[in-house]
């Protein structure tokens, strides 16, 4: 190893500060991709108003359902690469990461091409109101159109995070974030392109930040080189790859296909119901990204130490990372119950309709149960840094069956409630397995 090579381990020194200081620009970096994305609601909401919003709203659960197989895989592909690098494999990083590129490639010609296909079907399927149909069409259709974008942003920067460099993923997507308002100010409030000016602002941003990404792993990193022997496709790297990424992809679309149910659901009680929830879920999810930040640099972590055969690191990284979790909890609640009308009336302007009320109840319920999101974010990334990427897929449908709960209750006399508290549900029957399946694989590993 380098010496950079060297400052970017995590298979040394004191867990609570390598896993803190490793996840610190994750966490900025979702705080800022959520910055962008509640400004992007903003925008929607106070040029094009709430039908447009509901429209965006709407689209999330299908966006949630293919992106999500994108972005888990990709991560996924990152954990051989991790692996290699805590092992000190040089010739098996770079296997790894022109393989994964490959496999990349075909999976963004693949999903381009199926997801444009099927984007009024899929539609219809969760029932979208009619009045914010066409508008959630032009949305979602072009973010498909993007996929080959989103995947070589989201590869890029997970091989940067595998080899220890959390840093520049997070100055990169700081300008695609800053970009993204920008672009999205122009193409909506200036140029009058309705939802289709949002949904384009976010593709060229993703391609912007995934291009300095690219160029600081070739031009920057230490030891990282196009050499035309490590380009070739190998059946041995491609089928690992795909053991471990496939299944993370898919974990991520089984939440999501509970995320469509609980949409469907959501629909079924009407546009105000859409817009509130669409609200209160836009800020709750800039308070709970950062929790999956600590949760990729826990997988980092694990990888590394894994692959370095020290599995007493791994067990002290849990409680580290267990703390770091809650600690982030009680300040969110705390920011989130002194600040959410205030949030809320940003997003809607200062008015007392039904739609701020739904988000504001939203908020209040779902904010006290944050630790679990925390705790789940620390063990299923704990069992995917180790490899056991089936094991993710199965707490994916443990999230499933908590968020058809949830829908299940929201036709009963609970109604709104049941939106409420539907992803607390399924974040609490995928917490269960993971944290039995990672006690388990780690008492075998000491013996």
């Amino acid at each position: 190893m380098t010496k950079q090579t060297k400052e970017n381990a995590l298979t040394t020194g004191n867990p609570l500060t390598g896993i803190l200081l490793f996840s610190l620009p994750l966490v900025c970096g979702t705080l800022f991709q959520q910055l962008y994305s509640f400004a992007d609601t903003v925008i929607i909401g106070r040029c094009l108003g709430e039908n447009a919003l509901a429209a965006v709203g709407v689209t999330y659960s299908l966006n949630f359902l293919i992106l999500g197989f994108v972005q888990g895989c990709t991560v996924g592909f990152g954990v051989p690469v991790s692996q290699a690098f805590g092992g000190s494999k040089r010739e098996e990083v770079h296997r790894y990461y022109w393989n994964g590129l490959w496999l990349s490639a075909v999976i963004s010609v693949v999903f381009t091409i199926v997801t444009v296909i099927l984007t009024i079907p899929l539609f219809r399927l969760i029932h979208t109101p009619a009045e914010i149909l066409d508008m959630a069409v032009d949305y979602i259709r072009i973010i498909f159109m993007g996929i080959p974008l989103s995947i070589f942003y989201n590869h890029s920067a997970s091989v940067l995070r595998a080899l220890g460099d959390s840093r520049h993923p997070f100055y990169f997507l700081l300008v695609s974030c800053v970009l993204n308002i920008v672009l999205d100010y122009m193409l909506v409030a200036v140029i009058p392109w309705g939802v289709a000016g949002a949904a384009v602002a976010t593709v060229i941003s993703q391609g912007v930040s995934g291009a300095l990404n690219c160029w600081w792993l070739y031009a920057k990193t230490d030891d990282f080189c196009v050499r035309k022997k490590d380009m070739g496709c190998s059946a041995y790297h491609m089928k690992q790859l795909c053991v471990i990424g496939l299944p993370m992809g898919f974990e991520y679309s089984v939440a999501a296909i509970g995320a469509v149910v609980m949409q469907n659901a959501v629909n079924a009680l009407g546009s105000v119901a859409i817009a509130a929830q669409t609200t209160g879920e836009k800020i709750r999810q800039m308070f709970t990204l950062p929790m999956e930040s600590v949760g990729m640099a826990m997988a980092t972590y694990t990888a590394q130490n894994y692959g370095a055969g020290r599995f007493e690191r791994i067990k002290s990284g849990i409680k580290s990372g267990l703390v770091i979790q809650y600690v982030y909890c009680i300040a969110a609640w705390a920011v989130i119950f002194l600040t959410k009308g205030g949030l809320v009336a940003l997003v809607l302007g200062e008015n007392t309709s039904p739609v701020a009320a739904g988000a504001l109840e939203y908020l209040t319920r779902i904010s006290v149960l944050f630790a679990i999101h925390g705790s789940l974010m620390v063990f299923r990334n704990t069992l995917q840094g180790m490899g056991y990427s089936i094991q993710a897929v199965v707490s994916g449908i443990g999230e499933l069956v908590g968020r058809s709960i949830g829908a299940a209750l929201t036709f009963t006399e609970l109604g709104f409630v049941a939106v409420c508290y539907t992803n607390p549900i399924s974040w609490a029957v995928a917490l269960c397995y993971c944290v039995g399946m990672v006690w388990m694989y780690l008492r075998k590993k000491s013996f």
